[in-house]
């Protein structure tokens, strides 16, 4: 199998994947600021790096893999407030909400899910040492990062600092020194949540959550670092110069931003209200077609989103899954390699794909091999190619499990997230032995029109 290369942001070039400790692997996502819920967006990024996990782990990698939650902001706050509750009730609903659909779209569970409000002192700690290595200063309440006393700043994105200075500004409060720098601490304002520290009540700055919940988890330096490229500046950029301030070390050694989710040929944004909530989509979509339509794009490209490109994309994975559902590829047992001309196209798809995602995680590449590969299955089922066909069809089911596709078999029933939701909270009461909660799942889901069915291989359910 060729070598693993990684198109790394900082250094602007694809790299052989080396890791900081052989066989394993570290990653950290830049995961949701949960003031509303997950939309497509969220979902791209979240497949993006975990294809590449998934990759890393068929390759023999034991990954390590934290996605975190930012759950205190000024829109979280500013939304709590509007609605009259707390705003941990604003962000547990929406960190709930991401966790189904990136379930529903066979997402695989992150290792750690850190969330800021949980990881206080770990950035106490790390901003005390900035203040006491002269990175960082406090002023009136608020603690700012000095931009100019990290002479590589701006190395990430390619911007150098005198052309920054333009365009940026001291808000009415701040006491910043200079305009560039950008706060580790906020001091309180009245009504707002908050936490004790030695600079006063307050609550963190965006930046130094990641720096410290990535260093909890992983180390000072680790392996990939990922998010969406209108992350790089200002976010990642200033998480290199805090953490590497910090303990003088390279943070991540490779930067994976994937590219961005366009609807008519501009970037989602949710400032302008342009973009899907990705449980409308779940409702009209079969999300096994929407997981297949994210991939089909390589993940550092810009994606275009509409209802007629996953039109689109049913069709083509509908031919897809053909030659499987023929074959009933979920049920066939792996046996010997087909022969013949099957036989070579088996050897050539699993070369191209491996080829394919080894050159930065090309998955789009790697579905068009899976194409090839589908053809000429289905036209070894058209001879009547018997166990042989099976088995290439076996072969095509294999490799796309390797991108998380083909997860359903054919008649598997498809739940929506609310039912999905129940029923994982109820296998959760039986763990804990609380049967008077989990009967009262049961009686939630028959009033949606599901039975449920426990057996030793655990809930089975099916229309009422």
């Amino acid at each position: 199998m060729a070598a693993l290369r990684i198109y790394d942001t900082l250094t602007r070039e694809k790299r052989e994947f080396v890791p900081v400790t052989p066989g394993r692997a570290g990653m950290y996502v830049c995961g949701m600021t949960v003031q509303n819920k997950p939309h497509v967006g969220h979902i791209r990024a979240s497949l993006s790096a975990e294809v590449m996990r998934r990759y890393l782990e068929h390759q023999g990698f034991e990954v390590t893999y934290v996605y975190n939650f930012t759950d205190v902001d000024d829109k979280i706050i500013e939304r709590a407030a509007a609605e009259g509750i707390a705003y941990e009730s604003v962000s547990e609903r929406n960190i709930d909400a991401y966790l189904r659909f990136a379930d529903l779209h066979n997402i695989k569970r992150a290792t750690h899910y850190p969330r800021a409000t949980r990881h206080i002192p770990e950035m106490h700690h790390m901003i005390a040492t900035l203040i006491d290595k002269g990175y960082a200063y406090a002023a009136g309440g608020d603690v700012y990062y000095d931009v100019r006393k990290k002479s590589d700043y701006g190395k990430l994105s390619g911007r150098r600092v005198d052309e920054l200075r333009e365009g940026y500004r001291i808000e009415p409060g701040e006491a910043k020194r200079d305009a560039l720098d950008f706060a580790l601490w906020k001091g309180a304002k009245p009504g707002e949540p908050a936490w004790e520290s030695p600079w006063g009540p307050g609550r963190p700055g965006w930046h130094i959550e990641c720096s410290a919940m990535a260093m909890k988890y992983l180390g000072e330096t680790f392996d990939i670092h990922g998010g969406g490229q209108d992350l790089i500046f200002p976010h990642h950029e200033n998480e290199i110069a805090q953490s590497e301030a910090y303990c003088g070390k390279p943070f991540a050694n490779y930067w994976c931003e994937n590219g961005l989710v366009n609807l008519s040929g501009a970037k989602m944004s949710k400032s302008v209200g342009n973009f899907f909530f990705i449980e409308d989509i779940a409702t009209d979509w079969d999300p096994e077609v929407t997981r297949f339509y994210l991939l089909s794009t390589h993940y550092r490209s810009p994606i275009e989103f509409s209802t007629e490109r996953l039109a689109e994309a049913a069709v083509a994975y509908a031919r897809l899954r053909g030659p499987l559902e023929r074959a009933n590829a979920w049920t066939v047992a792996d046996g010997a390699a087909p022969g013949g001309a099957l036989g070579e196209a088996v050897a050539d798809a699993e070369r191209l794909f491996h080829e394919a995602m080894c050159d930065d995680f090309n998955s789009a590449g790697a579905l068009g091999h899976l194409f090839d590969l589908a053809r000429a299955v289905n036209r070894s089922l058209d001879e009547g190619g018997g166990a042989e066909a099976a088995q290439g069809a076996r072969a095509l089911h294999r490799l796309g499990s390797i991108l998380g596709l083909f997860w359903r078999a054919p008649g598997e029933e498809s739940w929506p997230p609310e039912v999905t939701a129940l029923v994982g909270q109820r296998e959760a009461a039986r763990k804990a032995r609380n049967w008077k909660l989990s009967d009262e799942l049961r009686d939630q889901l028959a009033t949606l029109g599901v039975a449920v069915e426990d057996s030793s291989q655990g809930q089975r359910l099916r229309r009422k």
